[in-house]
């Protein structure tokens, strides 16, 4: 018994170690840009281990070189309350699970009907900007509850030493827009041949729409789902507030 109240001392020693090497890390990130996020890194991995040879493109730009379109852009379709909420919105959450629960039981239903076709299900996210940016700095992206309790902790831990400024312009500036390019600068570049600055109502909304799954829209950036989408996007931008 005194050997394993020991070792439950120790692992959650470890946690709180671990715990706290990562808000140093966060509260860092208030004076220095990140070089890199964990999902970069699994990606240059994933890259090298395919032997795939595919460019690589990211240059930090400052929040003030990235175009106010593109920001209401982004907030309109990924996180409408960015700029109120603490970090995590529970009512979408809510949803999600609720949809997710949804689809699982009419794939079931269908399986049943079809056992020899596979099925598959669409998972409906609900992270903000800010479980997004946690999940990409320093996680895997493997779905367990152990992870998603430390995205939590994590989101938190951003809220509480960052500025909501902050954590949009390290979003932004990391964020995936296709194979191997990364942030607002190397996306506008690409996409549109200019700087992340000088990006329009339609541009910005259109890189916005990809960023669900951008190495399957950069293949149809013109595709009528992307168009439509767009429109829907640019319509709500006039509401967003930035922070």
């Amino acid at each position: 018994m005194k050997t394993a109240r020991r070792l439950l001392a120790l692992v959650l020693l470890c946690l709180l170690a671990l715990q706290l090497s990562f808000a140093l890390r966060i509260g860092a990130m208030a004076f220095v840009d990140p070089q890199s996020t964990s999902f970069q890194r699994s990606e240059a991995w994933r890259l090298l281990v395919e032997r795939r040879q595919i460019p690589w493109s990211q240059q930090w730009v400052p929040y003030e070189r990235i175009s106010p379109h593109l920001k209401r852009a982004v907030i309109a379709s990924e996180d409408a309350g960015f700029a109120e909420h603490s970090g995590v919105e529970w009512d979408a959450i809510e949803q999600a699970w609720e949809k997710n629960q949804r689809a699982e039981a009419r794939a079931e239903k269908a399986q049943a009907r079809a056992p020899n076709r596979p099925v598959s299900t669409k998972v409906v996210g609900g992270s903000t900007i800010t479980q997004q940016l946690a999940k990409n700095l320093f996680l895997s992206g493997e779905r367990t509850v152990p992870r998603k309790a430390q995205e939590f902790v994590l989101t938190l831990m951003l809220e509480a030493l960052l500025s909501k400024q902050r954590i949009l312009e390290i979003y932004l500036n990391n964020v995936e827009w296709g194979q191997g390019i990364f942030g607002a600068q190397a996306a506008a570049r690409h996409y549109f041949r200019k700087d992340a600055s000088r990006l329009g109502p339609e541009e910005a909304a259109r890189l916005a729409v990809m960023l669900p799954a951008p190495k399957r829209f950069e293949k149809r950036p013109g595709s009528a789902y992307v168009s439509a989408r767009t429109a829907t996007i640019v319509a709500r931008m006039g509401a967003v507030e930035l922070p």
